[in-house]
């Protein structure tokens, strides 16, 4: 069974406003922490159904879609809430320094290459996600994918 679920919305207000009241405040929280240690250069969009948080075209406009390059996104799934994080699955030493952190919080980790799977706020050590998007700027995370292009 597929638990992905994608929004029509077109705003991230309309998404947030879809979500019902617990899933909202947790989304809302997790946004905020993003938004607050967010580097330069990045912003936030709608993008695959979910807040995404992109380096736009005009900045950068070599990608393989044609679509601006998620950084990270933020979604409601159907059976939990999920935090992608492009630059620690682009990184290795980021990587490393974010499974290490994690575990030191004592939170069970519940995580894909890129995704942190949570069910409720709780469960998500909500500064180590502020911390880990605030590790890498934007002309290294454009370096970390130009590699990776490089090798696939």
């Amino acid at each position: 069974m597929n638990d992905l679920v994608h929004s029509a919305a077109a705003t991230v207000e309309e998404y947030l406003e879809e979500l019902p009241g617990e899933r909202r405040e947790a989304v809302t929280t997790v946004r905020q922490a993003i938004l607050g240690n967010l580097p330069d250069g990045y912003r936030e969009t709608m993008q695959h159904g979910m807040i995404s948080y992109v380096i736009p075209l005009e900045t950068y406009p070599k990608t393989y879609n044609g679509q601006p390059l998620v950084f990270a996104s933020l979604a409601s799934q159907k059976n939990y809430m999920s935090v992608y994080l492009m630059g620690v699955y682009a990184d290795t030493e980021t990587e490393e320094w974010f499974l290490d952190r994690y575990r030191a919080t004592g939170k069970k980790l519940n995580m894909g290459k890129c995704c942190v799977r949570f069910k409720k706020l709780d469960d998500l050590p909500i500064e180590l996600v502020g911390e880990a998007v605030a590790r890498t700027p934007m002309e290294k995370y454009i370096e970390c994918y130009e590699a990776s292009r490089r090798k696939g």
